[in-house]
């Protein structure tokens, strides 16, 4: 009816998609939407029920969209314990360290547990990687993504 190719309106339906989804995620303002689609290059009228459809639907959109996310465990406590083998049969004089983590985690009101072993040099490691990627997260290029993302 419209005389234009499939592949034109797949495009203008995923366009239209993408722009509702994004702009709801961000749940950004009226005026940040406006601006955002007055680049498009839409006359006013089209511009205004973007608009409108925008305000009427973000709320819904993001409800889809949690729904959809995945759920992750989230934490629940720790348990640690060191264990140290000083002598085998063996080897009458060794320090053999060993640390032991119980990891317990909600997931879907259901609580399960992971554990895990290592020794304290890689554990010291993954402190220290943990620990620099707090610092990277207090960048200011990091600090705007994080503000974007919200």
């Amino acid at each position: 009816k419209l005389n234009i190719g499939v592949d034109t309106v797949q495009h203008g339906v995923e366009g239209l998609t993408y722009l509702l989804t994004e702009s709801s995620k961000l749940m950004i303002s009226e005026v940040d939407f406006q601006d955002s689609i007055h680049v498009l290059g839409f006359s006013d009228e089209l511009n205004k029920l973007l608009l409108q459809l925008y305000l009427d639907n973000r709320k819904e959109i993001r409800n889809i969209l949690g729904e959809l996310a995945p759920k992750l465990p989230s934490y629940h406590s720790l348990e640690w314990r060191l264990d140290v083998q000083l002598a085998s049969r063996s080897l009458r004089q060794q320090i053999k360290p060993a640390v032991t983590i119980k990891l317990h985690l909600n997931q879907n009101e259901d609580q399960t547990a992971q554990v895990l072993q290592t020794d304290p040099s890689t554990l010291l490691h993954l402190i220290q990687q943990l620990e620099q990627a707090l610092g990277e997260m207090k960048t200011n290029h990091c600090r705007r993504i994080v503000r974007n993302m919200k």
